[in-house]
């Protein structure tokens, strides 16, 4: 852990000379991380959003091939978040294996490109990211309708689960939309909107995680 009373830039330094990598490259991975104007101050005055920029540059400082992330968005603002992801993706792009532990589903949605979940010790899953969110099949069809109310009728008497979304627009599974635009068809209803948006990987991981929770929370009271 780096001393709260050392400066940013004299946490890289000892880090560098233990490692044996030069000092010139201190400055680079201070720049690379937005840290050259706050590299004077001691670390003990960083937000924790600073202090997580200067644990990425202490894992840039040997330009390492291989690089492993415990939880790197913690503490950082709607930028950082960009700009991590962005640093990421760059990283993966130059040949580096970018390992991500992270349990912000929403944000890995955007930035991973293959996970591994493990749940109580046991591999759970080993695959791309399109294969992981099409394993819980819950794709929901969002659809705007000229008469909501009858569409809705239509549907639910063909096996589907409607729901009444905002705007008026119905949230249906249970039918894909080739098959809600052939009954619209069939029963003369004006659509205005027909778009399908697969379950999100927070849902599939949740589905696949149901049963390997250690301390679920209680219904409350």
């Amino acid at each position: 852990d780096a001393h709260g009373g050392r400066t940013g830039r004299a946490q890289l330094r000892a880090l560098a000379r233990a490692n044996a990598i030069p000092a010139a490259r201190v400055e680079q991975v201070l720049h690379e991380v937005g840290l050259a104007e706050a590299a004077g101050r001691r670390i003990r005055g960083y937000s924790l959003g600073m202090k997580q920029r200067l644990g990425i540059a202490g894992a840039l400082l040997g330009d390492p091939p291989v690089l492993l992330f415990d939880e790197p968005l913690n503490g950082l603002d709607p930028e950082g978040v960009l700009w991590v992801r962005g640093l990421f993706r760059r990283l993966a792009a130059e040949g580096r294996t970018v390992f991500v532990s992270s349990h912000m589903m929403a944000e890995m949605e955007h930035t991973a490109d293959h996970l591994v979940v493990i749940g109580r010790g046991r591999l759970l899953a080993d695959e791309s990211l399109t294969e992981f969110a099409a394993r819980t099949g819950r794709a929901t069809v969002t659809v705007r309708a000229a008469e909501p109310d009858r569409l809705a009728a239509v549907l639910t008497a063909a096996g589907a689960i409607v729901r009444p979304g905002p705007d008026g627009a119905l949230a249906v599974t249970g039918l894909d939309a080739t098959r809600i635009g052939e009954l619209a068809l069939e029963h003369r209803l004006l659509l205005h909107a027909l778009t399908t948006r697969g379950a999100s990987l927070e849902e599939a991981f949740m589905d696949l995680t149901a049963d390997s929770v250690e301390y679920p929370a209680g219904e409350p009271r």
